[in-house]
């Protein structure tokens, strides 16, 4: 009987197999894809993130990756500087702040867990279907992703849904669960361009209420001359009622674009950074209503197959890895599974509801949404005269703390 089954082979399901190794445990991977590759577009890891993949052993192989940022800037729609602030180590946490190609940060962890646990220890090509338990064990029915035949079950201690946002096994615990979606798409893309500002800032331009960009670099000197690889996600808040993007398919930037069309400042050219793309990806802005259980006898759920959350604050990737690592100290403590897996799932469902909650009323953009209402949506000649860097500062303060990564109380 395999110990562990995680189901799922992203970041959290990586993360909690090193983890697991890392105690004594025995586990087992089981991801859907039939074969792990560089896909997608970038992530940002704050420094409660990188606490828990310097605790795994990966973190220097992660900065080397990516990019320290250095500094994070809020722009109005007009190029103005609103506010900025200092990041990662620059501002006292004992971790950096990492922009990074989110295929990278995978092929590193699952680097890292192929070498830890063995590659045979990783299996791909398997889509969970179905799972049930009884009182010794749990048999979850898999079949082959790549040709949809039955693949054979697999009988393990404890069964961990890492499966995402769209998880199976939530679905079969809690059959009327659909993402919430509040009329608000997204469009995602990756440019190859000069650095901008400092090369390690991170961007806030704009406002989900008028069109909204965020931009930072993910990979440096991609082509020896000092070009990077330069991440931009774009949002565009319509009516509760519009029509939701599909999931991961090429965007076309006919439908985004005019927002962005006068968007030219000194310092960045939004317009032709979108239109010299490498590609564009649309995506729906959407998340799930936190559930009351995730926990069943020998099963739990774990990352986004827990706690779906807005991509807003850079926090999915670090809630993941914090629940990786408390779910393995509870499995740690004792032989009794299923109250090891309810003690982890009291240390960390309202946690994350709570974030969940803080993404949805309380973006971290509200700086923006604010500057644009005090100044009625114009360019301004003294910012002072509407709202000062302190009280700015205390809306930056407010938003880390609600979502738990302020110095004073970074991450859980």
């Amino acid at each position: 009987m395999t110990d562990i089954a995680i189901i799922g082979g992203g970041i959290t399901g990586l993360s909690l197999a090193l983890n697991l190794h890392r105690r004594g445990i025995a586990c087992r991977v089981y991801e859907r894809a039939s074969e792990v590759k560089e896909l997608g577009v970038g992530i940002t890891l704050l420094p409660h993130a990188m606490r828990e993949f310097a605790a795994l052993g990966v973190s220097e192989q992660l900065l080397a990756a990516g990019i320290e940022n250095a500094e994070s800037c809020f722009f109005n729609r007009f190029g103005q500087l609103i506010y900025k602030e200092p990041r990662g180590k620059l501002a006292g946490y004992p971790h950096p702040e990492v922009g990074i190609h989110r295929g990278r940060l995978h092929l590193i962890l699952h680097g890292a867990a192929c070498a830890a646990l063995g590659p045979d220890r990783i299996r791909t090509d398997r889509t969970c279907v179905d799972l049930a338990q009884d009182a010794e064990g749990v048999t979850i029915a898999f079949t082959e992703t790549s040709t949809g035949r039955s693949a054979e079950p697999v009988r393990a201690r404890a069964a961990i849904a890492c499966d995402g946002i769209n998880s199976v096994v939530r679905k079969r615990f809690h059959p009327d669960d659909d993402v919430a979606f509040a009329g608000i798409n997204t469009w995602r893309g990756v440019t190859r361009m000069k650095p901008i500002l400092t090369g390690r800032s991170y961007m806030r331009i704009g406002s989900i209420l008028t069109g909204k960009i965020v931009v930072y670099p993910i990979v440096d000197d991609v082509d020896g001359a000092g070009t990077q690889l330069v991440n931009w996600m774009a949002e565009i808040k319509q009516d509760a009622l519009a029509k939701k993007n599909d999931w991961n398919r090429p965007g076309d930037p006919a439908d985004f674009l005019p927002i962005y069309e006068s968007w030219r400042f000194d310092w960045l050219d939004v317009p032709a950074m979108i239109r010299k793309a490498d590609f564009v990806l649309e995506y729906p802005m959407v998340d799930k209503d936190p559930i009351g259980q995730w926990s069943f006898g020998r099963v739990t759920l774990a990352g986004d197959a827990a706690h779906p959350m807005y991509p807003r604050g850079s926090n999915g990737a670090a809630q993941g890895a914090i629940d990786a690592r408390t779910l393995a100290d509870c499995l740690a403590a004792g032989p009794d599974v299923p109250a090891a897996l309810k003690a982890y799932e009291e240390a960390r469902r309202e946690a994350t509801a709570r974030i969940v909650r803080t993404n949805r009323e309380h973006p971290p953009d509200f700086i923006n949404i604010k500057v644009e209402e005090l100044t009625g949506d114009r360019p301004f000649d003294d910012l002072d005269a509407y709202i000062t860097q302190d009280e700015l500062r205390a809306l930056s303060e407010s938003y880390k703390r609600i979502a738990g990564f302020s110095l004073a109380s970074p991450g859980t």
